[in-house]
């Protein structure tokens, strides 16, 4: 195995020597901080233990405890942490997530997850020895069901040895998965169990590729589709696990940093352990999957003699070495080869209401508008409980039973973002998108993202209706509008999605390089441009998403990034602008009605998951939180939420 550390043994160690050190940096008044951590650093955790041991016949003291005493908060955890042999440190984690106040499912998950059989049992016998108690005894105390039965077969440590490979086996495997999954109603946990808990890493790999023929979706799909709670986010760990553990890893670490507030507990124990196994290739796909350095996320995210000590483990800056790495290329390869196989079976959110009555939804209504005040209650009920076509009905009833236009009467009834969410419901799609459009251009600036955003995820036909509702609804064509407002490149890409997969000659200059981006990019279905980036990867070493980043910038660089990153997973993208919608300060409301109301009938269950994968919050939570506003007259569960947010949240949960 090739070492991927960046920690590794200092050469001429003395352990006698760098005890004297580390007494002398925290005798007196004060403590030598920054000694203590460029040796701690320094050191392999092999030579570490030297060093206590050292300290100890020098001093007659306890290392540990003198650290403790001398430093603190996340520096002093971050140190001692780094002091204690690694099946010690994996051990008290384990137990401070199961003694704790309440479980932290999360560590168990990744801790037993991610761990070989050969670190199984050395924290297993480290349990027994710091805690004196059984550990498969005490997470079967303190969990249950299914997440309980795997987390005791992963405990086993019997996972067949890493190139252990059953050929006859692999195709019997990938179908008895799909039986106990895809193809039956209600899943068959104890297959995944047994199948995920004991078939090698290798043998694993190859299962996948074949269930991946078998059910035209890869085994994460189906995962997130048939399992829930803690033992789906356990069984999705493994797979990722067995695919890449640096990617894992990377994935843990962004989601410790990112948002408000940093998971320290887990930045610190992922950081330990892989230091010296696989830090660089966990930089590696940390950069790849979110086009910034580990190093440099750290940096923004954390501070002080903590924030150094991160920095050393981590080992580098890879913004600064400006390359692309084999090992991620490889990773790239293979999530286009999923994403080319895979076949999405789209859920929405929202479906025909049964028992559908158009005039007795038009004269309650009608009820909800009339007089003083408005019930906001019964308008949100019904708008958001029907589908759009049940909504047309509705507006035609309304007139020819009321002799009223139901939308000038919303209209007036409602205010702000409540009335932009209820009204762009009750359009047509084709019309709520040619208004989203008009938005975008029209407004104060051009809301680029906006464009994007619509026009990498709309379907021929879609993009069809929607230049039709657009000329009608503005007597001129959205591609004359988008000339009218944009310029350079970026309108040319602009205008050849508008134009519906097909690029003017006039638009093409002969041997552009970026017109080559553009005819390839905004011309090819979507599972043939999976092919081609897939195939583009194996050619170059290198990953597209990686060429836009590096090669291009502005407004068309986030256009054809956009486009890559919708052929890849849209549910994904979307997903991923619904978040950047609502995080920081301020909520992008318009962004986030836009994509709710679109895809609220296409694929936002889909977009839910993806959500809740990446953001490790569910959409449903997000926007209950991003929405709430101090307000007396509106109460949810005890708590104060907007009109708005009530709105948003039956959107995502309605199915």
């Amino acid at each position: 195995m090739v070492f991927r550390g960046t920690i590794t043994d200092a050469p001429d160690f003395d352990p006698s020597v760098d005890a004297e050190t580390l007494y002398n940096a925290m005798k007196g008044i004060g403590s030598d901080k920054e000694a203590i951590l460029d040796l701690v650093t320094g050191r392999s955790n092999a030579q570490r233990q030297e060093i206590v041991k050292a300290y100890k016949s020098s001093y007659g003291k306890d290392l540990i405890d003198d650290l403790k005493y001398e430093l603190t908060g996340k520096f002093e955890r971050l140190i001692v942490s780094l002091m204690r042999p690694q099946a010690y440190h994996d051990a008290k984690e384990i137990h401070d997530a199961l003694k704790g106040a309440g479980t932290d499912e999360k560590c168990l998950i990744e801790v037993l997850a991610s761990r070989n059989n050969q670190q199984i049992h050395a924290l297993v016998a480290a349990y027994k020895d710091a805690y004196g108690s059984d550990l498969e005894e005490d997470i079967i105390g303190d969990t249950s069901g299914h997440f309980k039965k795997m987390l005791i077969v992963l405990l086993q440590g019997t996972r067949d040895d890493p190139g252990l490979v059953y050929p006859e086996l692999v195709e019997e495997d990938a179908q008895a998965l799909y039986d106990a999954g895809e193809a039956q109603w209600g899943t068959e946990e104890s297959i995944f169990i047994m199948l995920l808990g004991n078939r090698s890493v290798t043998h694993l790999r190859m299962v996948f590729d074949k269930y991946q023929e078998i059910a035209e979706k890869a085994i994460e799909d189906s995962i997130k589709s048939e399992l829930s709670g803690d033992f789906e986010r356990l069984m999705l760990a493994i797979v990722q696990c067995i695919r890449s553990v640096p990617m894992y890893f990377a994935k843990r670490l962004y989601k410790s940093m990112k948002g408000l507030g940093t998971q320290d507990n887990t930045l610190i124990r992922i950081m330990i352990c892989r230091s010296e196994i696989d830090m660089l290739d966990i930089r590696e796909c940390f950069r790849m999957g979110y086009e910034k350095s580990l190093y440099n996320m750290i940096k923004e995210d954390t501070s002080g003699d903590y924030k150094r000590t991160l920095l050393a483990l981590c080992g580098g800056d890879d913004d600064l070495a400006g390359e692309f790495f084999p090992e991620a290329a490889q990773l790239a390869y293979k999530m286009w080869e999923i994403s080319s196989m895979t076949k999405v079976q789209l859920r929405p959110t929202i479906r025909p209401a049964s028992e559908f009555d158009p005039a007795d939804d038009a004269q309650n209504l009608r009820k909800a508008m009339k007089g003083f005040g408005t019930d906001e209650d019964t308008i949100i009920n019904i708008v958001v409980n029907r589908s759009n076509e049940q909504r047309q009905e509705i507006k035609q009833v309304f007139k020819s039973l009321l002799g009223r236009d139901l939308m000038k009467d919303l209209k007036s009834e409602l205010s702000k973002n409540l009335e932009r969410l209820i009204i762009g419901l009750m359009l047509t799609p084709a019309e709520f998108d040619a208004k989203m459009m008009r938005k975008a251009i029209e407004g104060a600036g051009t809301d680029e993202h906006a464009l994007i955003e619509i026009l990498v995820t709309r379907t021929n036909e879609q993009i069809h209706a929607m230049n039709a509702a657009y000329k009608h609804a503005y007597k001129k064509s959205l591609e004359e509008a988008i000339q009218s407002d944009t310029s350079g490149r970026f309108c040319q890409i602009l205008t050849a999605l508008v134009q519906v997969m097909f690029i003017h000659s006039h638009l093409l200059t002969k041997g552009s390089y970026y017109c080559a981006f553009m005819s390839i990019l905004c011309t090819r279905s979507f599972p043939h441009l999976r092919k081609v980036f897939q195939e583009f990867v194996r050619c170059s070493n290198k990953d597209i998403e990686q060429i836009i980043k590096k090669e291009m910038s502005g407004d068309l660089k986030q256009a054809m990034y956009g486009i890559v990153c919708s052929v890849k997973n849209q549910p994904n993208y979307l997903a991923n602008r619904l978040y950047k919608a609502m995080k920081g300060i301020g909520t992008d409301d318009r962004a986030l009605i836009r994509i709710m109301v679109s895809r609220s009938e296409i694929d936002l269950f889909n977009i839910r998951k993806e959500f809740k994968e990446t953001h490790d919050c569910s959409l449903h939570e997000f926007i209950q939180v991003e929405t709430m506003v101090v307000s007396s007259h509106f109460m949810v569960c005890g708590r104060p939420y907007s009109c708005l947010g009530i709105s948003l949240a039956h959107l995502t949960s309605s199915l």
